[in-house]
């Protein structure tokens, strides 16, 4: 009897403590749990610093000027003046098609100039003393002026069988040989003028009001490791609707010929420089579903706030709208951050 009263107590003194024990537990769980909850973060303090706004882009150079040569009139050629490759100038002839048969007209009109005023003359002789009446001198005299066009019109057309260089610069390959029969569509050979470049690249829309004529324009050829120095000298007017990009032309010096038109190049294009930029680390801003946030630490709180950026560096982003000087910026355990979670930020 003594042991079967005995055993209740026993369980019910078990029981007592197991739900003491998991009293005490049960309390210490929540502390835990808040002390866990607080993240140690690395921060920085957003301060205005000096901005040299660069774009970078990929470009084409170009020739300043460049013409395939052709004949105007069809025809044999007669001489080839030039040389391949070599430099020429302006109005220097290049290419002779032959003109026999113009000349022999022309020949034959300069006689036929030659009597048409001697006998305008003789006719104007006669007029000033009324032998002829004056339509019979008009006649004489209308004679010499269409026989002067006839020689003009030969003389264009002998032109037209004359290549001359259009401008100073450097002859490429040739195609044809002295005997061949050239036309309008036979391409002879290519002439450029390589002392002075034009470099072609776009920029984004978004800085097409902060583009001038003058800027300067730094580029690069990977190929030939040489760094080119120009101008920014012409401004499509109007954004591309396929890209969203403005079109630029820079110009470029190259009386040393170390590069070539149809070469790439790397470009940087210096923009106006902003004095009061905010910074911040890449790594910082946080692409989301309608834009772009990052976290500010304020009263012990991560907070997100959302931000519009502006230009973009190797490591840094310009901060245009979201941020204010002296803001703390969290740049570390974004992936854990959540809003209102509290943070301890070790500012650097």
């Amino acid at each position: 009897m003594t042991v079967s009263r005995t055993v209740p107590f026993i369980i019910l003194a078990v029981s007592a403590l197991l739900v003491s024990s998991c009293g005490s537990k049960a309390e210490e769980a929540p502390r835990r749990g808040a002390a866990q909850a607080t993240l140690t973060v690395n921060g920085i303090i957003v301060q205005p610093q000096q901005l040299e706004n660069i774009v970078r882009s990929s470009g084409t150079v170009l020739a300043s000027e460049s013409v395939d040569l052709v004949a105007e009139a069809a025809g044999r050629i007669e001489r080839i003046a030039f040389r391949e490759g070599a430099k020429v100038q302006k109005d220097e002839l290049l290419v002779k098609i032959n003109d026999d048969d113009l000349q022999a007209q022309l020949k034959k009109t300069d006689l036929q100039i030659q009597l048409a005023l001697e006998q305008e003359k003789r006719q104007r002789q006669l007029f000033e003393i009324n032998g002829i009446s004056k339509e019979q001198y008009d006649i004489a005299l209308n004679q010499v002026n269409t026989l002067k066009a006839d020689k003009e019109n030969l003389v264009a057309s002998i032109r037209k069988r004359e290549i001359r260089a259009p401008f100073e610069g450097r002859i490429g390959l040739r195609y044809v040989s002295e005997g061949s029969y050239v036309s309008s569509t036979t391409r002879i050979a290519s002439i450029q003028k390589i002392s002075q470049l034009k470099v072609d690249f776009s920029i984004p829309e978004k800085y097409a009001d902060k583009v001038s004529v003058g800027d300067a324009v730094q580029f690069s050829s990977e190929e030939t490791k040489q760094s080119f120095t120009g101008k920014l000298y012409a401004i499509e007017p109007k954004i591309d609707a396929a890209t969203r990009t403005l079109q630029l032309r820079a110009l470029c010096d190259n009386r040393s010929e170390s590069i070539f038109p149809g070469a790439y190049v790397q470009i940087e294009l210096k923009l106006k420089r902003t004095d009061d930029a905010l910074m911040v680390p890449t790594q910082a801003v946080i692409p989301v579903l309608k834009g772009q946030t990052v976290f500010i630490a304020r009263n012990g709180l991560a907070t997100t706030v959302p931000v519009k950026t502006g230009t973009r560096t190797a490591s840094a982003i310009q901060i245009i709208e979201g941020v204010a000087p002296g803001d703390t910026l969290i740049i570390t355990g974004l992936m854990q951050l959540r809003p209102n979670m509290p943070v301890k930020v070790a500012v650097q």
